[in-house]
Parts: C-alpha cells; sequence; structure tokens
C-alpha cells in the first residue's frame, strides 16, 4: 500500500474518446497501486465470449442494449460494489460516460470525480496510434467524428463540466504525470 495517501482515494475518471483516460488510470495503478474498474471491461469480455468483432461500434450497441433492458446504473452499481470493496489504498472507475455512471460512486466516501480534457485533432491522433479497437488504426478523421457523436459519447462533456477536477492533457505523458500527481495532493488533502 501507499503509505503517502492514507485514506483510501475513490476517482471517478471522465473523457472524451482519446483523451487520456487510460493513460491516467495506468499511471495511478503503476504510481499509488491504484485498482482499475473499467465501465468497457464487462461489455468487452461479453462482447469476446459471443465472438463479435471488439470495435467501438459494436460496444456502443452492447451498452445501449444492455442499459435499456436492466437499467441506465446497471454498470456503476457493479462496478461501484466492487470498488467499495476493494483494498487498494486507490481505486480508478475509468470510462464514465452518463449521469447513472456516477450515481453510485457519488454516495462512496472519498470519491472525487476527474475530467480528462484533450483538443478534437490530438485525441483522434491518440485513437489511431494506440489501435485499441478493431480498425482504429485506419480511421478516418470523418468516421472519428461519427463516433464522438455518438449516444454513448454526448454526455461526456455534461459529466466532465460537473467534474470537481479538469486536467488538461494536450502535451507529452510526463505533463500528464506532473498534473496528476498535483491532483492527487489535492484530493487527499480534501479527504
Amino acid at each position: 500500500m501507499n503509505e503517502s495517501l492514507g485514506k483510501k482515494i475513490i476517482l471517478g475518471i471522465v473523457g472524451e474518446i482519446g483523451s487520456g483516460k487510460d493513460a491516467a488510470a495506468q499511471y495511478f495503478h503503476d504510481r499509488y497501486s491504484a485498482q482499475i474498474f473499467r465501465f468497457s471491461t464487462p461489455m468487452r469480455d461479453c462482447i469476446k465470449r459471443l465472438h463479435l468483432p471488439e470495435t467501438r461500434e459494436n460496444l456502443q450497441i452492447f451498452s445501449r442494449i444492455t442499459r435499456d433492458a436492466f437499467g441506465q446504473d446497471l454498470y456503476s452499481k457493479a462496478i461501484a460494489l466492487e470498488a467499495a470493496e476493494a483494498t487498494a489504498p486507490m481505486i480508478v472507475a475509468e470510462g464514465i460516460r452518463r449521469p447513472a455512471d456516477i450515481a453510485e460512486f457519488a454516495k462512496l466516501p472519498s470519491f472525487h470525480l476527474v475530467a480528462i480534457v484533450a483538443d478534437e485533432k490530438k485525441r483522434f491522433e491518440r485513437i489511431k496510434m494506440r489501435n485499441e479497437n478493431a480498425s482504429d488504426a485506419s480511421k478516418t478523421w470523418k468516421q472519428f467524428q461519427k463516433e464522438a457523436a455518438a449516444e454513448t459519447e454526448v454526455t461526456i462533456r455534461e459529466i466532465a463540466a460537473k467534474s470537481e477536477l479538469t486536467i488538461e492533457n494536450n502535451g507529452a505523458l510526463e505533463d500528464l504525470h506532473r498534473k496528476l500527481d498535483e491532483m492527487i495532493a489535492t484530493c487527499s488533502a480534501r479527504n
């Protein structure tokens, strides 16, 4: 356990496609021994199990269908329960996109909603480079803009506007890391 943290910190990370959510979560894991819970993990698990292509479009469809069938807070409830039981000094819930995604987390002590923001062109470059989903590397600017306008993405800015802290991520990875360390110091002081 990272003793410098003191009380457990629970972070909810919201950001548009390619803003740096994964990079932030990975840094928290590496630097602060954070346990990461991604909203997309249960969806990816099901899509793989069904032998469907792991595309952003399929994830968006799967998310919409399961939330419509079982409640908009389906993933929030599941992940918040796991996060509350986790023993890591820091918990990171990555991939928040809707108001229902934070409803359960907001009830937890030491929860902080953090927005990671980046310019649209920078985000497009990042998703092409990381190639996380099938066809990301060959994605066109027009396809990127279409995906960013999907139902599952449109509320991200609304949620980000309500965040406690905002991290601008248009620079080098080292800049992001420095800003994240400063943010952790702020969160620790508020706990």
